[in-house]
C-alpha cells in the first residue's frame, strides 16, 4: 500500500495511491483506514511530504563505502545518531534552498527512510516491524563545509528544505535488499543496495528507541551510500528506491 499526503484547492488529505489515482482517507494513516469515497487522478493533486514528523533521527556513516569516502579508517561499531529539525522537511518537487551566504558546498545524500507507525520505546530488533508504518525516499541534504567547520552536524544538516521526503510511504516492502540510486540532472551519482547497510533497519529501530520515545510519523534516515557530491543552483536531484519510487527536487538560491 502506498500512503500519500496531498493537497487540492479544498485542502490537505491523506490517501492511498492506486495506479494513477489517489483514494482519500479520513484523518491520519495510523491504525485502520477509513476511505471517504473521494478518488482523484494523481495529475489533479499536489503530492506533499508524506508525513510531517515530530523529529527526524538520522544515521551517519552506515555504508562502508561512504565511511571510506569521508576519510574514515573503519566503520563505527555502533550507529552514529544525529537529528534534523522537522522544519527541514519538504516534499516531492519542492525546492531545496541553497544558503549561499553561509555555505559554498551543499551535497545530496540519497537514503532509505523509515516511518514509525505507533508510539514505542525500547523496541527489540526482533519486533521492529511491528512499529514501522512503512518506508519512503529521503535526501539528507548537507552543507558539507559547515559540517567540517562546526565539528558537529546540527547546522550543516538543519537548514530549511534540507530533508526532502517522498513521494509516498510504501507499507509492504522488505527493506533488507533494495536498490537505491541518486541522480543529478539525469546522471547517476549513487548506486547501491540497502543490503550494504552496516546497521540494518531492525537494529536502528532498537538502537534509537533505547534513547528516545518514537511517535507515530517520526522518521529514521538510515544513512547514505558512497557517491556523495555537490549540488549547484539549477540542479535537479532524484533519489529512487526499488519498490517505492522516485523523489525529485530542484535546487534554487535561498538568498
Amino acid at each position: 500500500m502506498r500512503i500519500a499526503r496531498f493537497s487540492t484547492d479544498e485542502g490537505m488529505s491523506f490517501g492511498v495511491v492506486e495506479e494513477n489515482t489517489v483514494a482519500a482517507i479520513a484523518a491520519h494513516p495510523f491504525g485502520d483506514l477509513t476511505f471517504t469515497g473521494q478518488r482523484l487522478p494523481l495529475t489533479d493533486v499536489r503530492l506533499l511530504a508524506p508525513i510531517l514528523p515530530s523529529k527526524v533521527i538520522a544515521i551517519g556513516k552506515n555504508y562502508a563505502g561512504h565511511v571510506s569516502e569521508m576519510g574514515g579508517d573503519a566503520p563505527p561499531a555502533e550507529p552514529v545518531v544525529f537529528s534534523k529539525p522537522s522544519t527541514a522537511v519538504i516534499g516531492p518537487q519542492e525546492a531545496i534552498a541553497y544558503p549561499q551566504k553561509l555555505s559554498q558546498r551543499v551535497d545530496y545524500e540519497g537514503e532509505l527512510a523509515v516511518v514509525i507507525g505507533r508510539m514505542c520505546r525500547e523496541v527489540p530488533a526482533s519486533r521492529a516491524a511491528e512499529v514501522i508504518l512503512g518506508y519512503t525516499c529521503a535526501n539528507d541534504v548537507t552543507a558539507r563545509d559547515l559540517q567540517t567547520k562546526d565539528k558537529q552536524w546540527t547546522r550543516a544538516k538543519g537548514f530549511d528544505t534540507f530533508c526532502p521526503l517522498g513521494p509516498w510511504i510504501e507499507t509492504e516492502i522488505d527493506p533488507a535488499d533494495l536498490a537505491i540510486t541518486t541522480t543529478v540532472n539525469g546522471e547517476t551519482r549513487q548506486d547501491a543496495r540497502t543490503s550494504l547497510l552496516l546497521h540494518d533497519v531492525p537494529t536502528l529501530v532498537e538502537y534509537v528507541s533505547q534513547v528516545m520515545t518514537l511517535l507515530p510519523g517520526d522518521v529514521i534516515l538510515t544513512g547514505t551510500p558512497a557517491g556523495i557530491g555537490p549540488l549547484e543552483i539549477g540542479d535537479e536531484v532524484t533519489v529512487t528506491i526499488e519498490g517505492i519510487g522516485g523523489l525529485t527536487n530542484r535546487v534554487i538560491a535561498r538568498d
